[in-house]
């Protein structure tokens, strides 16, 4: 049974509650001093967490709507992909404003250039950027081929942010290499289309 277009669309707001609402938990823990004694640190892996996660509901979206028979499911991609993207701003944000401060945002620039880790996040979130300017149909019609040759960049995201998250922790965890499993697995799903470039 197919999915409907009325149920596609409660599919989208579901998709935005579970989008959002980790956003007003970050806000309530934060008020409520529920986080460890580097409360800035535990923001910023959290904001980072929730843009990944959405980034790989992004990529899992094309193959479920393929292989379950749902074409309609592509038109939950968008909204994912520009819920990462509002994530990955709001990590890149807490970085730049709690870790670094706001009066020494100059800084910014001389830790990307130091730090390779921070090099490939602020790489993704430019790739995040380009993708989300570019998302509306408009967009779309008026760049033609162009703009699905621009959209598969998000496979270079899906790269270099769980490399990202990787390199970025000091003390390694089960949990990133679960995303960067997570990660290879949809990129591997794919297979037969990068053949296909290389071809």
């Amino acid at each position: 049974m197919r999915l409907t277009a009325k149920q596609v669309l409660w599919l989208k707001v579901l998709l935005h509650l579970a989008a959002f609402l980790p956003f007003l938990w970050l806000f309530w823990a934060g008020s409520q001093g529920y986080f460890s004694a580097d409360p800035a640190k535990d923001i910023q892996h959290f904001t980072g967490r929730m843009a990944l996660k959405l980034l790989l509901a992004t990529l899992l979206i094309s193959p479920l709507a393929r292989y379950a028979k749902q074409p309609l499911l592509i038109r939950t991609r968008r909204l994912l992909g520009l819920w990462c993207f509002a994530w990955a701003t709001l990590h890149l944000s807490c970085y730049a404003v709690l870790e670094l401060g706001i009066n020494n945002l100059a800084l910014l620039g001389q830790e990307v250039v130091s730090r390779p880790y921070l090099t490939l996040g602020l790489a993704s979130w430019l790739i995040l950027l380009a993708l989300a300017v570019t998302s509306p149909q408009a967009m779309q019609r008026k760049l033609g081929p162009r703009w699905q040759k621009l959209h598969n960049f998000v496979y270079l995201v899906a790269i270099l942010a769980p490399i990202h998250y990787l390199w970025s922790v000091k003390i390694l965890s089960p949990q990133p290499i679960i995303y960067a499993v997570l990660a290879v697995a949809l990129l591997a799903w794919r297979y037969k289309k990068f053949r296909l470039w290389f071809r």
